[in-house]
């Protein structure tokens, strides 16, 4: 009895397209590069970039940063698969990229440099993702207020890793805040009383920011941002610093390296 034909091999499907933006890219070989991604669908992947050095290779135009491209990633179908280095198939240019002034573009790197520290590989945050283009796009408009939108920007990444308290209520007391009291932020307790050497807000500026973060908006929270903006970087440096363990942001170290040479006075630095 004749064995039944077998049905001929399906070929696999192709990856489908997402977008991203390269945070990094590291040199792999002579003719190759490891990617560092920021991707809408899969959050930050990394993933080589086969011939991507050589001089008639078309993602040497398309993978830079800020640019926003559709790849395609291969996957390995092993246990271990996620935590792999992915293969880049292909890259394109893709709509929503924004043309930075040089003035920018230090602000616009350190937006890379916590992306990088704060987000596992693999976690998936969407409206993060959306934050972050929505901050290019203030960060290549010279007309904007540059510093608000980086602060907005921090915000609303501690609140989307939920590193970020209640800004409108004591955490001490839990009542709500009272609108004419300054009020400081410790990062491992929340917002509590000022006392007269910390640096701090009224409580109506910061219940005004947490009204902006329930709004869900960058343009909302980058206003409400603009009046205490002094003082709420020095508030979120810290706090910053102290989920990061102490580690130092090199973007913000290059930035008062230059201030102290008298090389940068850009309000798209991140001071």
């Amino acid at each position: 009895m004749s064995e039944p034909a077998r049905a001929p091999a399906r070929a696999s499907a192709a990856p489908r397209a997402q977008l991203a933006y390269v945070l990094h890219a590291y040199d792999w070989s002579e003719s190759s590069l490891i990617l560092d991604l920021y991707t809408r669908e899969e959050g930050r992947v990394v993933a080589v970039a086969k011939g991507a050095k050589r001089p008639y290779s078309q993602l040497r135009a398309v993978l830079l940063p800020f640019q926003c491209v559709a790849v395609q990633l291969s996957r390995s179908k092993g246990p271990d698969a996620e935590d792999e280095v992915r293969t880049l198939r292909s890259a394109e240019w893709a709509a929503g990229s924004a043309v930075l002034p040089s003035s920018a573009l230090l602000g616009a790197y350190y937006l890379n440099e916590l992306l990088m520290k704060f987000l596992p590989r693999g976690a998936v945050q969407s409206e993060l993702f959306g934050h972050y283009q929505n901050t290019l796009k203030v960060l290549s408009d010279q007309g904007q207020d540059l510093q608000a939108g980086l602060r907005a920007f921090e915000l609303l990444l501690l609140q989307d890793l939920g590193l970020l308290p209640d800004l409108a209520q004591d955490a001490l007391g839990g009542a709500v805040l009272q609108a004419e009291l300054a009020y400081t932020w410790r990062p491992e307790l929340g917002l509590i009383k000022a006392g007269s050497h910390d640096e701090s807000l009224l409580g109506e500026q910061w219940i005004a920011l947490q009204a902006a973060l329930m709004v869900g908006s960058l343009q909302a929270l980058s206003q409400a941002c603009q009046g205490p903006r002094s003082s709420l970087r020095v508030l979120l440096r810290g706090a910053l610093a102290h989920h990061l363990g102490g580690a130092p942001l090199r973007t913000r170290e290059l930035m008062q390296s230059l201030r102290r040479l008298g090389a940068w006075t850009s309000t798209g630095a991140p001071a």
